[in-house]
């Protein structure tokens, strides 16, 4: 592997610092022989979306070629990192390819008959069976267990939990035995004290939060990925529920109140990190436009820029840059943190210690 050389400002450091690249770990040593890759504007460590979805097309589960092909279009953009918030695809391959980001699985949701997209989930008759199933992906997984918190319940013609609580407190006991962290997909507020009280450790969506649940979340550093970009599909999924309309009723509402909300756990110092939701109907790719969206609700440019890139890295225990850290970066010709619009052209991609853009 070519020993390779980068110069630049460092974020978060914010000083000019000269980096080699050996054996695909950084150094702060001349390496004889280095290619100088990089000269000049910024360096960051590779960008991480927090909730993507590799192995999920717009139809549901897709082949192993449209996962690498949605991986590459991930990596293309600048993503390194990639927390996989739940897939029916087995994309354990993808990890083992040097030109792919890096893939965090949380193995498959885990859900109630009829109470989730088609396809996509484990399916339990019985939700007493929910912490053996935990336990099962915890296995499967790399340390994360997905959870479908709320649905749509046909029955109330609304948004409804899926789990009593005594279940959730075993199931989420069950991922921490087994050293795994436990995540949920939560759109509206009836699901949240449950899963809360269970000591669930992560939110996906959280567009029903009120302020006690957020206070909660800031106080026991409960992290929220809340997709915003996810969330303007809001009225779309309003308008496409015609049989429901207090569902949809209910959707247009968390709509209207979703950035007001998320900019109050902003506030409150939740722990928020940025996450696409891509897969299904939102394309791969777009984590700039979701470190744009949580800038306009109230994180200032570099917390934003840090939901994005080394604050997500250190939540999800990787490394940043720094003397034998794995050697993914990514180097722009301005300060994003100046125009988060810098984000969409990286100057210089590189992963693993191979430059691949």
């Amino acid at each position: 592997m070519t020993a390779l050389h980068l110069r630049g400002v460092l974020l978060p450091e914010d000083r000019t610092r000269d980096l080699w690249v050996r054996d695909g770990t950084i150094s702060t040593s001349p390496v004889p022989g280095a290619v100088t890759v990089f000269d000049g504007g910024y360096i960051l460590p590779g960008p991480v979306d927090s909730h993507c979805h590799v192995g999920v097309g717009p139809q549901g589960s897709v082949e192993l070629s449209e996962a690498v092909a949605q991986a590459e279009t991930d990596r293309d953009a600048g993503t390194l990192l990639v927390r996989d918030c739940g897939s029916p695809v087995d994309t354990r391959p993808l990890q083992l390819r040097e030109d792919l980001p890096r893939i965090v699985r949380a193995g498959r949701h885990l859900a109630r008959p009829k109470r989730y997209i088609p396809g996509l989930a484990e399916q339990l008759d019985d939700p007493e069976e929910l912490p053996e199933a935990v336990a099962r992906q915890a296995e499967y997984g790399d340390g994360w267990v997905k959870l479908v918190g709320d649905w749509i319940d046909r029955s109330v013609g609304d948004l409804a939990p899926l789990w009593p609580d005594e279940v959730l407190e075993r199931a989420v006991a069950a991922a921490h035995e087994r050293g795994a962290r436990v995540t949920a997909h939560v759109f509206g507020p009836d699901a949240l004290p449950g899963l809360l009280g269970a000591g669930i450790d992560c939110i996906e969506h959280g567009t029903g939060l009120d302020d006690a649940m957020i206070d909660l979340m800031a106080r026991r550093g409960v992290a929220l990925v809340p997709t915003l970009i996810n969330v303007e599909n809001f009225p779309s999924f309003a308008a496409a529920a015609t049989k429901y309309p207090t569902y949809a009723a209910h959707m247009t509402k968390l709509y209207r109140s979703a950035r007001d909300t998320i900019g109050r756990a902003v506030e409150a110092g939740v722990p928020v990190y940025a996450g696409t939701d891509a897969g299904g109907g939102i394309a791969h790719g777009r984590l700039v436009d979701e470190v744009l969206a949580l800038h306009g609700v109230g994180m200032s440019s570099e917390r934003a820029l840090a939901a994005a890139t080394w604050s997500a890295r250190r939540w999800l225990g990787f490394s940043g840059v720094e003397e034998g850290a794995a050697a993914d970066l990514v180097g722009y010709d301005s300060d994003p943190r100046e125009n988060l619009e810098v984000l969409r052209t990286p100057k210089r991609i590189v992963l693993r210690g191979r430059v691949v853009g």
